[in-house]
């Protein structure tokens, strides 16, 4: 299987996976009102191929590929629906947000300490 081959079955199962039902979660009912969930959906994927110039095989080199992916939801709100009006509500936790500002500042730092 070549590479080409490889990334178009990933990108059709990955689009068969993520959707609308993914973003957005089932419909519930309560006191008149109808709640939906939504989520924001990130997905990463890295792939390489390469040849190894030591082999001598038929072709130019011994053929290796790789490939890895991963995706990730996180709730960010809920659509409330009612006669009279729709409304997102957000849910935010700024505590988690200054925790990872905070982290990523301290990795920076200590990797440019460790540079010089």
């Amino acid at each position: 299987m070549n590479l080409q081959q490889v990334l178009e079955v990933f990108s059709h199962r990955l689009k068969s996976q993520v959707g609308n039902n993914t973003v957005y979660g089932e419909p519930v009912q309560a006191e008149g009102k109808t709640i939906i969930p939504v989520s924001r959906i990130a997905f990463g994927l890295g792939l390489g191929q390469g040849t190894n110039p030591n082999v001598q095989t038929s072709q130019s080199g011994e053929m290796g590929m790789g490939m890895g992916g991963g995706v990730v939801a996180q709730p960010v709100g809920v659509l409330e629906v009612t006669p009279e009006n729709t409304r997102f509500i957000p849910c935010q936790d700024t505590r988690k947000w200054l925790g990872v500002l905070l982290l990523g500042m301290g990795i920076g730092l200590w990797l440019k300490k460790s540079r010089y």
